[in-house]
């Protein structure tokens, strides 16, 4: 039975051990030395900017080793630089690499299906161009706050084919490259890159050539493949905070990233969508779970802090959803964590609740 239909009670155990699956494969010894050997070939510092959309999972398709890859996840991929909090978290990564003696790329995507305008992002109305504008705005926004000169940190747009999984890289104008529309056979992707992006650092570029000869290589393993390309939307988890690097399943989350001023409309958005899948029988209606989690580095007064916002970000999510949905929230399902981020641990803090509190 596919996950979207089983109780309640078994779709979570599912989610959860997902997540236990995750951390061990993180944790394990293979995973440590090729994350270790990658970051001593390739020490730029990656940071992806996406939609929750659990098909955009970017090592996966880069065929990167997990944990290279720092995400920024959010409902539609929407994001505003001048965020208070998003903008702490981007300017505290880039000063780790700029003191370490690297640079940093920053990669700001969209996404959208060839197949089927109706399989693109519902943040923007399945309107790529409305994305693509958005991409733009946020890249421009990189270059006041970084520098307009892209020395030290590079703003890259990049669009996600979801049907492929292919990268479509954009230049200044209206030049792209299109990893989809490549032959095995192409190579030459340095001079492209160089060609496309000519004011890209050279060390930048050298360690952004292996995201997308691992995307060439995983377009190609599966052209003549029959893929399910998840065409409903069937969401049944609102996940609330940071630490969701273990939710690559399609239609099934629905992630709000504690990033903007006001997470009162999106997580009332994300009630929206449960509610109408619910009323619609494309899910059970003997529940729904909600997820607050946040991470942390370390043991004390970090964990500490981590277990309030995640406590937090749980009751303003309940509260909200209970004032939009009062009879959606008596089929909510509550859990709260803390995610250990050195091992991609999930702790849930409380024994899950059932309605609004």
């Amino acid at each position: 039975m596919p996950i979207h239909d089983r109780p309640i009670l078994e779709r979570i155990e599912t989610l959860l051990s997902l997540s236990r699956a995750h951390a061990a494969t993180f944790c394990s010894p293979s995973a440590s030395l090729a994350r270790a050997r990658y970051l001593a070939n390739h020490p730029t510092r990656l940071l992806v900017m996406k939609c929750m959309d659990g098909r955009i999972h970017i090592p996966h398709a880069t065929r990167t080793p997990l944990g290279i890859i720092t995400p920024f996840r959010n409902l539609g991929g929407i994001f505003d630089l001048g965020w208070p909090y998003l903008g702490e978290l981007l300017t505290e990564a880039v000063a780790e690499a700029i003191h370490a003696g690297h640079g940093a790329l920053l990669m700001i995507t969209y996404h959208f299906s060839r197949g089927a305008r109706a399989r693109g992002c519902a943040g923007f109305g399945c309107d790529q161009q409305a994305a693509l504008a958005h991409a733009r705005c946020l890249q421009a926004q990189a270059e006041r706050l970084f520098g307009s000169d892209r020395r030290n940190v590079y703003p890259l747009v990049c669009g996600f084919e979801t049907d492929g999984d292919a990268l479509i890289v954009h230049g200044d104008g209206d030049e792209i490259l299109d990893i989809g529309a490549l032959s095995p056979a192409a190579a030459a992707l340095e001079l492209r890159v160089a060609r496309l992006c000519p004011d890209m650092p050279g060390d930048i570029r050298r360690d952004l050539l292996p995201l997308f000869e691992g995307n060439l290589a995983h377009v190609t393993s599966l052209r003549g493949v029959s893929r399910a390309l998840d065409i409903e939307h069937r969401e049944w988890v609102i996940c609330v905070g940071r630490g969701f690097d273990f939710l690559h399943l399609p239609n099934t989350a629905l992630i709000i990233g504690p990033y903007g001023p006001d997470l009162a409309e999106p997580i009332g958005t994300a009630a929206d969508i449960i509610d109408a899948n619910m009323r619609a029988g494309r899910i059970p209606d003997d529940g729904f779970m909600l997820l607050a989690s946040t991470p942390y580095q370390r043991v004390g007064v970090d964990r500490a802090r981590a277990e309030l916002k995640s406590r937090f970000l749980a009751d303003f999510a309940s509260t909200v959803i209970g004032q939009r949905h009062p009879r959606l929230a008596e089929h909510m399902v509550r859990h709260t964590a803390v995610v250990h981020w050195p091992t991609r641990r999930l702790d849930r803090l409380d024994e899950a609740t059932t309605g609004h509190p």
